[in-house]
């Protein structure tokens, strides 16, 4: 119906980490993929897992060999980080926004085409890393597929005039 924003993925380690860049994190988990834990808050097959194991893919390692651990939501992975149970951490840029700046988390890198704005731009991508990885995650409204016609094109205006005030624009 409307997209209100776009979040893109990430993978981040504890700011003590051994693994300053992306490549760092990619050279470990291909020499030996038990060494790296990955947590992320969502099971096999959901959209964090996809991210994991297309970063594990891309350091020649099956995804299924990979060490990862499902949690529920996207809090109890980084608190898993910042306990030291976890090495590694797939999410969502958005979750770690909270961290950005301090002195406990470190953003390896953002799953965009290119570099973010603002208090982002510093977090580089892991495109120009050299992992062709880029995973948008569209935040907005969305219908089931037995809304009628009429229906849906009710939903598109009304989500069309919510987006018009000033307010929401700012």
């Amino acid at each position: 119906l409307a997209s209100v924003g776009t979040d893109y993925g990430m993978i981040a380690v504890r700011a003590d980490s051994p693994w300053k860049t992306l490549k760092d994190l990619m050279t470990a988990m291909e020499k030996d993929p038990n060494s790296v834990v990955i947590g992320a808050g969502a099971s096999i097959g959901s959209q964090d897992w996809m991210k994991s194991a297309l970063l594990a893919q891309k350091a020649n390692v099956d995804p299924h060999k990979m060490r990862y651990v499902a949690f529920e939501g996207g809090g109890e992975p980084v608190t898993a980080l910042m306990g030291n149970h976890v090495q590694v951490v797939s999410g969502d840029l958005s979750e770690m926004v909270p961290y950005l700046g301090g002195d406990k988390i470190r953003v390896l890198a953002v799953f965009s085409e290119n570099r973010l704005p603002g208090q982002l731009a510093n977090i580089p991508t892991a495109k120009e890393q050299g992992y062709d990885l880029v995973w948008p995650i569209i935040r907005g409204f969305y219908v089931g597929p037995n809304v009628s016609a009429a229906e849906y094109q009710w939903w598109v205006e009304t989500c069309k005039k919510l987006q018009q005030p000033d307010e929401l624009k700012k």
